[in-house]
């Protein structure tokens, strides 16, 4: 899928990526994004989001949520050489695999499958800019507005306290992604911040 779309709109953000993976590298390189993906996913569905902070517990708010993780990831992998360039590439597909499946078993159609992965994957590229430019923002309110747009996009209004508590777990989750080593992400080990009660 290197090739693809979604590839090739992604590639600037992904960094450069080396030549072909030999099989003993691509084995690896699967295990740590199964890793990777698995915990992504899991720590997404918490339910402590969608109770204590008000996200949407709908299609759309999951989605939001697998995505806000994923992109912290891969701003954590970004710059990491060629090997960390690979595994966000290939971990980024694996979340795309992920969501035609999803949307298969929905029983969505074929070409609705091709608009609607083409369609998040236009939207996945914004979130990217937008968290990863408020992250870099010393102004806290800018995150707050990149999660308010994506995030809480169906929600009016956002309960009190919500964006600035949300906020604060996502720059509590870089800070933990941060002082990992990146030999651990690379074997597909990572941890999260604690999901705010």
């Amino acid at each position: 899928m290197s090739g693809s779309f979604i590839g090739r709109l992604l590639g600037p953000l992904l960094g450069p990526l080396s030549g072909r993976v030999g099989g003993g590298d691509r084995t690896r390189t699967a295990a740590a994004v199964g890793g990777l993906f698995a915990a992504i996913v899991g720590q997404a569905r918490e339910p402590g989001f969608y109770s204590a902070l008000s996200v949407p517990d709908s299609l759309d708010g999951r989605f939001e949520m697998v995505a806000l993780h994923m992109l912290l990831v891969m701003r954590r992998l970004k710059g990491q050489g060629p090997e960390a360039g690979k595994l966000s590439q290939r971990l980024y597909e694996t979340m795309v695999d992920d969501f035609e499946k999803s949307l298969l078993e929905m029983g969505a159609g074929d070409s609705g499958i091709a608009r609607r992965v083409k369609t998040m994957a236009r939207g996945m590229a914004g979130r990217i800019r937008a968290y990863d430019e408020a992250l870099a923002d010393s102004d806290g309110r800018r995150l707050e507005v990149a999660l308010d747009n994506n995030l809480y996009g169906t929600v009016d209004p956002v309960p009190d306290g919500a964006l600035a508590t949300m906020a604060a777990y996502v720059r509590s989750c870089t800070a933990t992604l941060d002082a990992q080593p990146l030999e651990s992400l690379m074997r597909g080990e990572i941890r999260f911040a604690p999901v705010p009660a």
